[in-house]
């Protein structure tokens, strides 16, 4: 028995195996159920989202040997030819192989002949813009006056080039893209029932990369099925699309947001070495920007890396994201301009390093960063920590564990420091340091970052320490608590002097000024 794609196998044969398209499900149910039927029914949408999938459950419904109903019994000779595509009454016409006057003429020569088996002769034409102006008129003059018992049912992905006389003669239903969730949803469904086992995050990927497009989505999971021999994996699926972790794209930002050429011009080469499209990669750049931008304003989102986009969203200003955000778009037109893809990626990442504002402490492109064996290093609020060597004894059973000192002096970058960020010290006896990981940021944790994160520690300590990270509730303030904390507390400052200004104080009595908080930024 040959085996039969899903896209085939999978396609629905009654109205509520339908995904999505509810509001035209509800008009056409409706319709059937009242017997209020039109003569001719447009179908418009992009590809995959269901147009003649619709049509042929709408031949079924008026064909079905039970009666005219919008639930078809399935099992009759009717409804199991139309399934099969052998209903004599059904005459399916693909217009763009089939565009001149002659063809049209010779399709509605048999109009007036009453249906052989069925109730109704349906005739189902796909890509109905197709036709030409000659065969456009030829078929007005048949949908002006038809005969009552055929039924016209046009699909097109393209309603605009339909003349306006044909569309007036029609009931026009426009068919949504399928958002990813009902994609994702349907995937399940399918997964389920063909016993294929499967992880979130590879649904996921192919239900974006469908675009929304049913069709184009089980066409993907048939190709996923193929390359992951049976068992659906993330990273893997994520190969067969050519997608990038966001991992490079974050370090990416960091690297901006810190004025690193150096980290930024590695994080190139790994994508490099990494046959990453840099097209792509830009394109998730911008998504990312869109979705820090919208974190800034709307910081409860719902998403699953929310805890992430925070952290990062914290690091630039409202100002910066939307600067960014305009020179990828900008970038993004001009790619194709450059010599090859990989340097006018580079171009547009320095443009962004040009362009963005630098702060009082950040360095300026191509500047080292200071010798940790020459200085010592300092908070955030400029209160001096103790050196390396006074580092070691504060953390010894002392004088007290001080994860906040280890972490500001640590070397750390990427997702390795925002693991860091959001840990404090359980248990730390002798060679073992426990550290306990919140369960909100229990996305952060991987093997790979919790081996990085040990060897930083022993690396700065210089001594033998087996780190291991549990997910838990931390007794303390994490260092990413704290930051938050003490943004808080600068921005209230902040906030607080600009409220007491006495020119500002004037304004308000004078004009009735109100103060616009949320553009305020400490200097600091």
């Amino acid at each position: 028995m040959t085996y039969q794609v899903l896209a085939r196998k999978w396609r629905p044969r009654n109205f509520a195996e339908m995904a999505g398209q509810e509001h035209v499900l509800r008009a056409l149910i409706n319709a059937l159920d009242q017997n209020r039927l039109h003569q001719a029914y447009l179908f418009t949408g992009t590809r995959g989202v269901g147009k003649t999938t619709l049509a042929r459950i709408l031949a079924k419904a008026l064909n079905c040997e039970q009666g005219v109903s919008s639930k078809p019994c399935g099992i009759c000779s009717a409804c199991k030819e139309i399934d099969d595509g052998r209903f004599i009454d059904l005459i399916e016409v693909d217009a763009a192989s089939r565009t001149k006057v002659e063809d049209t003429r010779e399709l509605l020569d048999n109009v007036q002949y009453t249906p052989t088996r069925g109730r109704y002769k349906v005739y189902l034409i796909d890509e109905v813009h197709m036709l030409s102006a000659h065969s456009f008129n030829a078929l007005l003059k048949t949908l002006e006056e038809p005969p009552p018992h055929v039924t016209f049912l046009l699909a097109t992905t393209d309603p605009h080039k339909l003349p306006a006389t044909i569309l007036s003669r029609c009931l026009q239903f426009n068919l949504k893209r399928m958002s990813p969730e009902v994609i994702e949803q349907r995937l399940i469904e399918i997964l389920q029932h063909e016993k294929l086992q499967h992880d979130k995050i590879s649904l996921k990927y192919l239900a974006q990369a469908a675009d929304g497009s049913m069709r184009d989505g089980l066409s993907l999971l048939d190709q996923a099925i193929a390359y992951c021999k049976s068992v659906l994996n993330g990273d893997e699926v994520a190969a067969m699309l050519g997608l990038v972790s966001r991992e490079p794209i974050y370090e990416i930002l960091r690297a901006i947001q810190q004025h690193d050429i150096r980290m930024l011009m590695d994080t190139v080469n790994i994508l490099e070495d990494s046959a990453a499209d840099f097209q792509t990669v830009l394109d998730d750049v911008i998504s990312v920007l869109q979705q820090l931008a919208l974190v800034q304003w709307v910081p409860e989102l719902p998403e699953e890396e929310n805890q992430l986009l925070n952290a990062l969203a914290s690091d630039f200003s409202v100002e910066d994201i939307q600067l960014l955000y305009q020179i990828a778009l900008l970038g993004k037109r001009d790619l194709s301009l450059s010599p090859d893809a990989r340097r006018g990626f580079e171009m547009v990442l320095l443009r962004m390093l040009a362009f963005r504002p630098v702060s009082n402490s950040a360095p300026m492109p191509g500047t080292p960063p200071p010798n940790r064996e020459n200085v010592d290093h300092k908070s955030s609020d400029s209160t001096p920590l103790i050196s390396e060597n006074k580092t070691i004894m504060a953390v010894t059973n002392e004088s007290g564990d001080d994860w906040k000192s280890i972490y500001r002096a640590l070397d750390l970058k990427g997702m390795v420091a925002e693991l860091a960020a959001n840990v404090d010290i359980g248990q730390w006896e002798g060679d073992d340091l426990n550290l306990i990981l919140a369960e909100q940021h229990a996305q952060l944790y991987k093997k790979d970052f919790e081996e990085r994160l040990g060897d930083a520690v022993r690396k700065y300590l210089n001594r033998k320490v087996n780190v291991k990270i549990q997910i838990g509730q931390p007794k303390g303030e994490t260092p990413a608590a704290e930051i938050r904390r003490k943004t808080k507390e600068r921005q209230a400052e902040a906030v607080k002097s600009i409220e007491q200004n006495q020119t500002v104080k004037a304004f308000k009595e004078k004009f009735n000024a109100k103060v616009d908080t949320t553009s305020i930024r400490p200097q600091d």
